[in-house]
C-alpha cells in the first residue's frame, strides 16, 4: 500500500486553472521559484481528464516534484459536477500518472467507502474536511474523518475571530488520537497566522497560493512569502511570535520590515499580520496570552482601545491616550508609543521644530502622538479634520487651535502632518487637500501607497515632502529594540521596503 513520503515539503502550493496548458505553465513557474510540492486541482479544469496527462508530463520532466491530486465535488465547494464513481476514477488515474497522494473530501468518501478502500491501495490518500463558514468543535470533526482509513487527515475551518485561531493551533499541537498525520489551519484573512504556524505546531504541511494568479481558498498567501518572508519551513514550536493587529491588515508593510530585521539579526522569531475586528480586541488578548505572543504592533482601529487591556502603560503613551507597541515582561502586558520617534526624527532632519506652525489633519492615535510630541517640542499646533468636534477635543487637550479643512486649505503653515487614512490603498486618489496644500513641509503618515495623492500635489507645488515610510521605519526600529534588546538594522529594514 502506498504511503506519504517522509521528505514531503511543508508548503503545498495550490493550483486551480481552467486549462491543462495554463496548469502546466503555472506549475513550472512555481517549481522554478523553489516550490516542489504542488496541488493540481483537477476540478478547476474544464476537462478534468486533461489534468491526468498533465501530471504525467510534469512528473516526467521534473521527477523530484511532489504532486497532490484533488478533484473536489461541486456539492462540497469544488467544481467537479460528475458522478462520485468518476471522481474516484479521476483520483485513481492521478495516482497512476505520478501523483504522490490524492485528496478526497469526507462527504464523498462517506458515500463510497468501498471505492475509497480500493483507491488507497493505489495511491496515498488524504481525507479532507472543510468548513467555509465557522470553526466548529474540532474533536467531533476528527472522529468523523478518522472513520475512513487514510494516510493523513486534513481539517480546514474558517476563522471569524482570534479565538478560532487559538482553537485550531491547540488542536494541531495535540494531534489526532492515533498519531495519524494531520493538516489543520483556518481559512480567511483572520486565519492567515494559522497557515504560517501550522507546520511548527506539528501539522504535516500547509497550503499557499501561487506567486502569480489567485489562490484556491480564502486567506492563502503566496508560497514565496511563506518560504522567504515568514520562513514557514524553518519555524519551530519555540519560535517567538510577534505581529501587528489591525482591521484591515493586509496592506501592512510591518511584516516585511520586522521579518527582514529578525533574519538580519539571526533571531528565531516571526512577525505575522493579525486581522482583529473592533469587537474582538478582548478575544485577541486571550489569544496573545495563550499562544503566546511576545509582542505586537497596534494600529487602526485599536491604538486607544488597547490601553484598557494592558497592565502597564508608559507615562507619555498614557498622556497621548494611544499605544502602538505592546510587549510582555514579567508576566505583564506593557505598552508604549513609538509613533513619537516616527514623528520627531524625520521632521527634525528637515527643519527646526521650536516655534514652527504645524497643521495636523486628524485626531486619532497617530494624530494625538504627533500633536502632543510637537507641542512639547515648542511647535504651534492647529488641528483640522472632517469632524470638527473631534478635532476640537484634541486641540483642547494640548491648548491648540482648531480650523476647518476649508479654512486650513486657504491658510499657510510651516508643516502639514496628515494623520488620517484618507489616500490609503485602495483609495489612492483621495486627498484632504486636492487643490492646494497649505504648508512648506508636508508629512503624510500614509505609507501605502508610497507616494500618495497628497504628496504628489505637494511636490507639484514645490513643497518639501516626508513619506510615511520614514515614520514607519523609525517607529518600527524602536519597536524592534524594545522587543529584542538589540539595535535595529535600519538599513536592512529600509531595504525591505525597496528604499535607499
Amino acid at each position: 500500500m502506498p504511503s506519504l513520503p517522509r521528505s514531503l515539503p511543508r508548503i503545498c502550493v495550490a493550483l486551480g486553472l481552467p486549462t491543462a496548458s495554463q496548469l502546466y505553465k503555472a506549475a513550472e513557474h512555481e517549481y522554478k521559484n523553489g516550490s516542489t510540492f504542488l496541488e493540481f486541482r483537477l476540478d478547476y479544469l474544464r476537462d478534468p481528464l486533461t489534468g491526468i496527462e498533465t501530471i504525467a508530463d510534469f512528473r516526467r520532466r521534473y521527477s523530484d516534484v511532489h504532486i497532490l491530486g484533488t478533484c473536489r465535488h461541486q456539492a462540497n465547494h469544488g467544481h467537479f459536477s460528475g458522478s462520485l464513481d468518476n471522481q474516484i476514477r479521476l483520483l485513481s488515474a492521478a495516482g497512476k500518472a505520478g501523483a504522490v497522494a490524492v485528496d478526497l473530501e469526507i462527504e464523498s468518501a462517506e458515500k463510497v467507502k468501498k471505492a475509497v478502500f480500493s483507491l488507497r491501495e493505489e495511491v496515498a490518500l488524504v481525507i479532507s474536511y472543510h468548513n467555509f463558514t465557522v470553526t466548529p468543535p474540532l474533536a467531533a470533526i476528527s472522529r468523523r474523518v478518522m472513520r475512513i482509513p487514510a494516510d493523513a487527515y486534513k481539517i480546514i475551518v474558517t476563522a471569524r475571530k482570534p479565538g478560532d485561531n487559538l482553537r485550531v493551533l491547540q488542536f494541531a499541537r495535540n494531534g489526532l488520537d492515533d498519531s495519524a498525520p494531520l493538516i489543520a489551519f483556518a481559512m480567511s484573512e483572520t486565519g492567515v497566522a494559522t497557515r504560517v504556524l501550522a507546520p511548527s505546531y506539528g501539522c504535516l504541511y500547509t497550503y499557499a497560493a501561487p506567486s502569480e494568479g489567485e489562490g484556491t481558498a480564502d486567506g492563502q498567501i503566496s508560497g514565496a512569502l511563506m518560504r522567504n518572508l515568514y520562513r514557514c519551513e524553518k519555524l519551530k514550536r519555540q519560535t517567538r511570535v510577534y505581529g501587528v493587529i489591525a482591521d484591515p491588515v493586509a496592506h501592512s508593510k510591518s511584516p516585511l520590515i520586522h521579518n527582514r530585521g529578525f533574519q538580519s539579526r539571526r533571531l528565531d522569531a516571526v512577525y505575522l499580520p493579525f486581522r482583529v475586528a473592533t469587537p474582538h480586541l478582548a478575544d485577541w488578548m486571550k489569544f496573545a496570552r495563550e499562544l503566546p505572543v511576545q509582542g505586537f504592533s497596534v494600529t487602526i482601529p485599536h491604538k486607544q482601545r488597547i490601553i484598557r487591556h494592558l497592565d502597564v502603560v508608559e507615562p507619555l503613551a498614557k498622556r497621548i491616550g494611544a499605544v502602538n507597541t505592546v510587549w510582555r515582561k514579567g508576566g505583564k502586558w506593557r505598552g508604549t508609543n513609538t509613533d513619537i520617534d516616527g514623528v520627531l526624527k524625520p521632521l527634525a532632519r528637515r527643519r527646526r521644530i521650536l516655534g514652527a506652525s504645524v497643521l495636523i489633519a486628524g485626531y486619532g492615535g497617530a494624530a494625538r502622538a504627533a500633536a502632543i510630541t510637537l507641542a512639547d517640542a515648542g511647535a504651534r499646533i492647529t488641528i483640522t479634520g472632517r469632524n470638527l468636534q473631534s478635532a476640537t477635543a484634541l486641540a483642547r487637550a494640548i491648548r491648540a487651535e482648531t480650523m476647518s479643512i476649508k479654512d486650513a486649505a486657504a491658510g499657510h503653515f510651516d508643516v502639514l502632518i496628515h494623520a488620517t487614512p484618507v489616500g490609503m490603498s485602495p483609495n489612492v486618489n483621495e486627498s484632504l487637500f486636492p487643490h492646494r496644500v497649505p504648508a512648506d513641509v508636508v508629512f503624510d503618515m500614509v505609507y501605502n501607497p508610497h507616494e500618495t495623492a497628497l504628496l504628489k500635489q505637494a511636490e507639484a507645488q514645490g513643497c518639501q515632502v516626508i513619506y510615511g515610510s520614514e515614520m514607519l521605519l523609525e517607529q518600527a526600529g524602536r519597536q524592534f529594540e524594545i522587543w529584542t534588546g538589540e539595535t535595529a538594522p535600519l538599513s536592512v529594514m529600509r531595504g525591505a521596503l525597496g528604499l535607499q
